[in-house]
């Protein structure tokens, strides 16, 4: 029988682990020899040389240092790989949940995180990119109303993916979409995220009524055919919408990072998500993506992303300049 470590232990041996891998890492590139009080950076000295070197270069080197041990500690521990996202937006976020949560650094941080579950799931979703509106650039949906929708009448059965969904606003959206255009009964929408905790608010379909009018605004510039407010009822603050528009929907937990297709698709949507990785785990996505779609599938992605530079390029063709719709051509 398998013996059953306590989760003191198993952190213990994780933190031990990751220690040893980014020890030999710094010896092995900068040979680096400092004291450190109450971790505060004092004095460095390079090999032989008197010399003290740049205390801000050796608190951001610290600092580097700190973020891998964290980011290699959650994956062996939880499952959630963050090691290839952006760095630069991700110290960002990293440093907001210090300062939220009262601590001092990234190794209190760590801490916490590992020994704590309930502070996991509150950095997952601070660590989690969750800034959506329903219809978000609207001449993106309205070319898709008119270039994607004749291609999608030609199937009997539509399958859609929105990855890195959020809480769910371009779900909701695109459900809208396809039921003014007739074509909503033979679609299955599967809405992913790494996060759960705001699948479960996605799943809800109910968002602050007080955001009601911009997104009309955005509905209407998306080439909406009805009253935006026939597809919600307001309630106290919120606004509920049709539970018809749920009923070709599927939330799942995934990671873009690690896991892999679990469907052909004939639409992928992902958008202002890949912004956030770096170019290693953004080839991964997109590798993901051809795996995932039919030929002649359509992608969706954001306004400041792009498919140049990607293993991928020439397999896709742009559908119109500047709304980042490509259709899979080989």
């Amino acid at each position: 029988m398998a013996q059953v470590y306590p989760r003191s232990v198993k952190c213990q041996c994780i933190l031990g682990v990751i220690c040893n891998i980014i020890f030999e890492e710094l010896r092995l590139t900068a040979n680096l020899y400092f004291v450190t009080r109450d971790g505060q950076l004092e004095r460095l000295r390079l090999g032989n040389c008197d010399d003290e070197i740049d205390i801000y270069m050796l608190r951001e080197q610290l600092e580097d240092i700190e973020i891998k041990l964290l980011l290699e500690g959650i994956y062996r521990y939880y499952g959630f790989d963050f090691r290839n996202y952006a760095l630069a937006s991700l110290k960002r976020r990293i440093w907001n949940v210090i300062q939220t949560e009262g601590l001092t650094s990234i190794s209190g941080l760590q801490e916490k995180v590992l020994h704590h579950p309930e502070y996991m799931e509150r950095f997952l979703y601070a660590l989690s990119v969750n800034v959506t509106t329903m219809f978000r650039d609207p001449s993106f949906f309205l070319t898709f109303r008119k270039k994607v929708v004749p291609f999608l009448r030609t199937y009997p059965f539509i399958r859609i993916w929105h990855a890195g969904c959020s809480t769910g606003e371009e779900v909701y959206s695109m459900a809208i979409l396809l039921h003014e255009e007739g074509l909503y009964h033979r679609c299955r929408l599967y809405a992913t995220d790494i996060n759960d905790m705001v699948l479960r608010k996605a799943k809800t379909g109910i968002y602050p009524l007080n955001l009601m009018q911009g997104y009309t605004q955005n509905y209407l510039q998306a080439g909406g055919k009805k009253s935006f407010s026939e597809y919600y009822t307001a309630a106290y603050n919120n606004a509920i919408f049709s539970s018809y528009l749920k009923e070709n929907m599927i939330f799942s937990q995934h990671n873009l990072a690690t896991d892999n297709s679990f469907n052909e698709f004939h639409i992928i949507l992902c958008r202002n998500v890949l912004i956030y990785f770096n170019q290693s785990l953004q080839h991964r996505v997109h590798n993901l993506f051809y795996e995932s779609h039919v030929k002649f599938g359509i992608l969706g992605l954001g306004r400041q992303e792009t498919l140049k530079f990607t293993p991928h390029e020439q397999d896709y063709e742009e559908l119109e300049g500047g709304e980042k719709l490509y259709r899979r051509i080989r």
